[in-house]
């Protein structure tokens, strides 16, 4: 069964032009995917290599997404077209969800051993296969569900905005030096200022060192199942190289170690099983703010200023932009502040009358046992009555903490039959001489409940609190632009190799890229291949491999040629 894309994250959502790649970029994809079927053959994790059999990837061509849906849906999952950069939260949202996200681009031809950008050899041909273990497949919706409860830091956030602000200027082909070099400005100032490990980094440091990077099996011989491995013809050789530092993995130690995006890893760490990652993923979601709450949980909440819900143990959910607590002599919160549009649910469902139109400037309330020790939650209607507390009665409650609550009870919302929020009219709170609530500001609404059981970077009901919410990407008309002469060369070669091989028409490609392109190594690979197979004594294929040899005497180019061509030969030496 496919998963249905839940629609606070259809905004992320985007299309894929399947027409617009060039025969360039079926030629890159089919490039690194022959390097790494060729070299992967027994040094990837068993469940990649069974999963690609599976997931209706095709080597010799970029998939089509609604494709790879219909195989992923086998499994209970089904993937969703993003743009290459979305917020943390919602990158793990999806898959939480059951849903691979999918960038859609693929990296241009001088990145071709690596790219630090999300691309689709990454994620379709790194991430899809894997997933049809169904223990690794259980490990990334947890860690996906965790990510996706994970505060990140005000400062944290502006690097996202300076990062998304660079990507779209390099990315536009009339940008200017001066302003690309002026994003790269503010992106470095914003990360200057990002200090400590929030949750979110904590848990992108988890990800990054296993989903992405991770080794797993016999410490010193271990196999690959990380996607940037998998999906990476330098990164898969290298990863196994004695240039890269092996080390025993432990969630303490892959959240005390950054990484680099930008650079091939000099240290990567080997877990025991599928199984340990869930169990150590387990414990560490127990210390978060979604799971833990408590006076932290709203800490985090305030610094990450976003959007964010506080849940007390009566069930009553609060979600907005937290900005202050007031505390005890202990340090505990006894009061919290939300600033702006507010809204009230419970279970995730907004409260009647209780969005944002009514709680418009900001929303205070109470948290705390009652002066006698009394949980308000805990009361049902009689009890409460019995407490002075009942409809169109004046009431007045003390809390442990000094707040003092008293007024007109207009309304009283009850949950299985307990109370959580309290209407009250001439309503005066107070917490010694400091004024919390004054009768003359309006109607209060009493939040009900003595602790805080959870915190999340996100609304409790998406839909009420924010409305319909668009797309973010612009419509494309997707239709492609005209090839370029070397990209009709490679259209030529496929056809070669897919309709009919010709001889002559190889002599004239080979005339042609000699004359104006004498440092294309790719589609000489290309040629030698269908040589081989149609025609290995021709003298035209000496020709080629000359050029390939002369082309492998600069750096650049030696080891993507000797590599392509240990998989023409099929030679399995590892070139570093």
């Amino acid at each position: 069964m496919k998963q249905s894309i839940p629609n606070h994250l259809r905004q992320f959502v985007a299309k894929q032009y399947y027409d617009a790649y060039t025969p360039i970029d079926h030629a890159v994809w089919r490039y690194v995917m022959r390097q790494n079927h060729h070299f992967l053959e027994g040094t990837a994790h068993e469940a990649f290599t069974e999963g690609l059999k599976s997931s209706g990837i095709n080597i010799e061509e970029i998939p089509r997404v609604s494709d790879m849906n219909k195989h992923l849906s086998e499994i209970g999952w089904g993937a969703a077209i993003v743009d290459g950069l979305i917020p943390g939260t919602a990158f793990f949202d999806f898959q939480s969800h059951g849903i691979l996200p999918i960038a859609t681009d693929i990296r241009q031809k001088s990145n071709i051993e690596y790219t630090p950008a999300p691309d689709i050899l990454h994620e379709a041909a790194g991430h899809a296969p894997i997933l049809f273990d169904e223990t690794y497949s259980k490990f990334v919706k947890l860690i996906g569900n965790i990510g996706a409860n994970a505060f990140a830091t005000e400062e944290e956030h502006e690097v996202f905005e300076a990062t998304r602000r660079l990507s779209i200027v390099m990315e536009k082909p009339n940008s200017t030096e001066e302003e690309i070099l002026r994003a790269k400005k503010i992106l470095a100032e914003k990360q200057e200022t990002v200090s400590g490990l929030s949750e979110a980094e904590q848990v992108s440091r988890i990800f990054w060192w296993t989903v992405e990077f991770g080794l797993i099996g016999e410490f010193h011989q271990p196999k690959i199942f990380g996607a940037g491995l998998l999906s990476s013809v330098g990164e898969s050789k290298h990863s196994l190289s004695n240039e890269v530092n092996k080390r025993p993995f432990s969630i303490h130690d892959a959240i005390q170690t950054s990484y680099d995006v930008t650079s091939m890893q000099t240290q990567l760490f080997v877990c025991e099983s599928f199984d340990q990652l869930i169990d150590e993923v387990e414990k560490f979601g127990e210390t978060m703010a979604f799971r833990k709450g408590g006076t932290n949980s709203i800490e985090k909440a305030i610094h990450s200023n976003q959007v964010a819900h506080i849940e007390y143990n009566s069930g009553l959910q609060i979600t907005g932009v937290f900005k202050e607590i007031i505390k005890d002599a202990d340090g505990e919160a006894i009061y919290v502040k939300t600033t702006g549009p507010t809204a009230l649910s419970v279970q995730n469902e907004q409260l009647s009358h209780h969005g944002t139109e009514r709680h418009a400037d900001g929303f205070g309330a109470p948290i705390g046992y009652l002066q006698d020790g009394t949980c308000l939650e805990s009361k049902t209607e009689a009890e409460l009555k019995k407490m002075g507390i009942e409809l169109n009665k004046m009431m007045q409650i003390t809390f442990e903490s000094g707040i003092e609550v008293s007024g007109h009870v207009t309304d009283i919302v009850f949950h299985h039959q307990h109370p959580i929020l309290l209407t009250i009219d001439e309503c005066l709170v107070t917490h010694g001489e400091q004024i919390l609530f004054h009768p003359t500001w309006g109607t209060y609404d009493l939040a009900v409940g003595s602790a805080i059981v959870s915190a999340r970077p996100h609304a409790a009901d998406f839909d009420a609190y924010f409305g319909n919410v668009v797309s973010i990407h612009e419509e494309m008309d997707g239709e492609s632009e005209p090839l370029t002469p070397l990209e009709n060369l490679f259209a030529e070669v496929r056809d070669l190799r897919e309709v009919n091989f010709s001889i002559d028409l190889v002599h004239s490609i080979v005339g042609k890229l000699k004359e104006d392109f004498p440092e294309e190594w790719l589609l000489r690979l290309e040629i030698v291949e269908l040589l081989e197979i149609h025609d290995p004594e021709a003298c035209i294929k000496k020709e080629l491999l000359r050029d390939l040899l002369h082309l492998s005497e600069q750096d650049r180019f030696q080891r993507l040629i000797e590599n392509g061509l240990d998989v023409i030969y099929d030679r399995k030496g590892v070139i570093v």
